[in-house]
């Protein structure tokens, strides 16, 4: 995925005002839209300017934006998993770049605060949309957990202006990644006597140093020592759902895989916890440690190589 500039894009500094920004869209759209303009990629130019403004425009996506960092336009770049929490973005999906997709996808364009908007006398506030990181675990026991949100509302002049508030958010038992929490009336108040919106918080998990998931499934590389995979064991190891015994049948290859089904993330059905064996050496950092490599080498003429034949 390519960094998209959206300030080289519309020739403003990082620092320019709200009002420079705009100006600079008005200029800019008028030179490449493609009914009038005759430069060559002009509706190419012009759907990319929408794009930058779109972001730019509006103070939460451009603070959001500027937490990612100035990157070189054009770059491979590849966002942090969490360059986005704390924001409460506005709209349904619009696709612009895959860039914008993949920063703003589930946010989209901002109908009710776009330029020139309609605004019925009576209608429901828009549903807002944020990401939630937490703890592996929560999605065992479930959790209650404080969220900072900063979001866009309609100052008295008309224009949009960052706010930020605080949510006490229930986590329930058995949420998994990618999974929306709906909570009603928590969006964009509506306009007139119309409902308030809806806040949908996507569920992420923070970065586990154990293990990774896949919906309800959860994966984790278990050591053992060499003997233990040769002669079968039974060995302590950590879950989510705390401590258990395993049985390790003997003659265990490296990257053997254990299913123990049901010790996943709860639900209905639960999901499968996989224990991906890796074979550990002891090093060999004493004398009496070579000693018995030797020996082991000597004893069992062992050759990992044989199948290669080389």
């Amino acid at each position: 995925m390519e960094y998209k500039d959206y300030y080289k894009i519309m020739g403003v500094a990082r620092d320019a005002s709200q009002e420079e920004i705009k100006r600079a869209y008005r200029k800019l759209a008028r030179k490449y839209h493609p009914d009038v303009s005759k430069e060559p990629d002009a509706e190419a130019l012009f759907k990319e300017l929408g794009e930058a403004y779109e972001v730019l425009k509006d103070p939460e996506k451009r603070q959001a934006y500027e937490q990612l960092g100035q990157q070189q336009h054009g770059a491979e770049f590849r966002p942090p998993p969490d360059w986005d929490q704390g924001f409460e973005f506005h709209g349904d999906a619009f696709g612009f770049s895959d860039f914008f997709d993949s920063m703003f996808g589930r946010a989209g364009s901002q109908t009710g605060f776009g330029e020139g908007a309609p605004r019925a006398p009576h209608a429901r506030g828009q549903d807002t949309h944020a990401k939630i990181l937490i703890d592996l675990e929560d999605a065992w026991h479930g959790a209650t957990r404080t969220l900072n949100l900063k979001h866009t509302e309609l100052g008295s002049d008309g224009r949009p202006h960052l706010k930020e508030r605080n949510l006490n958010v229930r986590i329930p038992k058995g949420v998994y990644q990618g999974q929306h929490i709906r909570l009603t009336g928590q969006g964009s108040p509506g306009i007139g006597t119309g409902e308030t919106g809806d806040l949908y918080l996507e569920v992420e998990f923070r970065p586990h140093p154990f293990y990774h998931v896949e919906k309800r499934a959860v994966y984790m590389e278990l050591p053992v020592a060499p003997w233990e995979a040769a002669l079968g064991a039974r060995v302590k190891m950590p879950t989510p759902d705390g401590t258990l015994d395993l049985k390790i049948p003997a003659n265990s290859a490296a990257g053997r895989t254990l299913r123990l089904k049901g010790r996943g993330i709860p639900g209905h059905p639960p999901g499968d916890l996989y224990v991906i064996l890796k074979i550990a050496l002891p090093p060999a950092d004493t004398e009496a440690a070579k000693q018995s490599y030797r020996e082991m080498e000597r004893a069992l003429k062992f050759n990992p190589r044989a199948h290669l034949r080389v």
